[in-house]
């Protein structure tokens, strides 16, 4: 495929938004893997860094019937980022100069190597050891809530965290196992709806601090360098400075910081103007989250996502691939 050139029409910026815990599927993005080897070869380059690992990690995702399922952390977390920074990659490859990069969750790990902050070797082996500290991290759940934070705040006195803010009426609680029951008890009596996302443990929550903490040493060998994108941290809220890119307890908090993503992405199209956000990860939960901002339901953003929905045949991924590349090409990037 070209790279993007100018095309007709009003100039829209990029903002690349990267998905992380919850989103995953059995079977997420196997047949854009299949169809496109632009695609393949850039998720074997990250799975290749986990060596023996890597190969399970790959054999498991292609498999119908996988020895360890796509929730376990130990495939969900690895392959989000294998998947979220092979889009993203192909993307700035093709000429794409986004004027935000923003990761949900694990995504931004993914956006830091996209943005120019971490090697992509070095992310790997972040990405490694956080799964080994939280091996041993307490069963938790999260459970996705139609609300607005106001409404759930009553969560704290039962021992529960808002682990992220996704959309203007959209929460993800994060706690013990007990304790997001008594919750979901709660808001069933109170008429809200709510859903267990699709997490074994209660990540974005101060019940695995301890746990992730453990990876500062790690974090501590590991080079940081002031990023050749701009990337705005939903952690922050905020484009990252240099003493934030350079705090290893920032990092390692990372798993269990709550996540700001829509905050952050209405003050990112607050700021760069008419853009075009563009989703660079499994599914289109961030997509359907962009389209509620005022600027998108105006006209003068969009939205579009590089993979569907659900899980389809190679030619219907490798289709919607290229008709999303083509939206992006008439918005004039790179």
């Amino acid at each position: 495929m070209s790279k993007f050139e100018p095309g007709a029409g009003q100039a829209r910026q990029v903002v690349v938004v990267l998905p992380g815990q919850g989103v995953q599927k059995a079977g997420m993005g196997v047949g854009l893997y299949l169809s496109l080897p632009a695609f393949a070869e850039r998720v074997d380059h990250v799975l290749d860094h986990w060596g023996r690992e890597g190969a399970s990690i790959r054999s498991d995702w292609l498999s119908e019937s996988p020895a360890v399922g796509i929730d376990d952390i130990r495939r969900s977390q690895p392959l989000l980022f294998a998947i979220d920074w092979a889009l993203g990659s192909y993307l700035l490859d093709q000429g794409v100069s986004p004027a935000a990069v923003v990761g949900h969750s694990a995504g931004e790990l993914a956006a830091s190597v996209l943005a120019g902050i971490l090697d992509l070797a070095d992310a790997t082996i972040l990405m490694a050891d956080r799964l080994v500290q939280l091996a041993d991290a307490p069963a938790g759940a999260m459970l996705a809530v139609a609300a607005k934070p106001e409404d759930v705040r009553f969560c704290a006195e039962l021992g529960v965290d808002i682990g992220a803010v996704n959309a203007p009426r959209q929460v993800v609680l994060a706690g013990s196992v007990p304790d997001i029951d008594r919750v979901a008890g709660r808001l069933a009596a109170a008429g809200i709806s709510a859903r267990l996302a699709r997490s074994p443990i209660a990540f974005h929550s101060d019940q695995i601090t301890e746990h992730v903490l453990r990876s500062v040493p790690t974090l501590e060998q590991i080079e940081f360098r002031d990023p050749t994108q701009p990337l705005w941290s939903a952690y922050t809220g905020a484009p990252l400075t240099a003493e934030q890119i350079r705090d290893t307890h920032f990092w390692a908090r990372q798993p269990a910081l709550p996540v700001l993503f829509w905050p952050t992405l209405s003050m990112v199209l607050d700021t760069v103007g008419p853009a075009l956000v563009v989703e660079a990860g499994p599914g289109r939960s961030l997509t359907t989250a962009a389209r509620r901002h005022r600027s998108v339901v105006a006209g003068t953003s969009s939205a579009v996502a590089l993979l569907p929905h659900a899980n389809r045949s190679p030619e219907q991924d490798r289709r919607a691939f290229e008709e999303a590349l083509e939206v992006i090409g008439a918005a004039r990037v790179g």
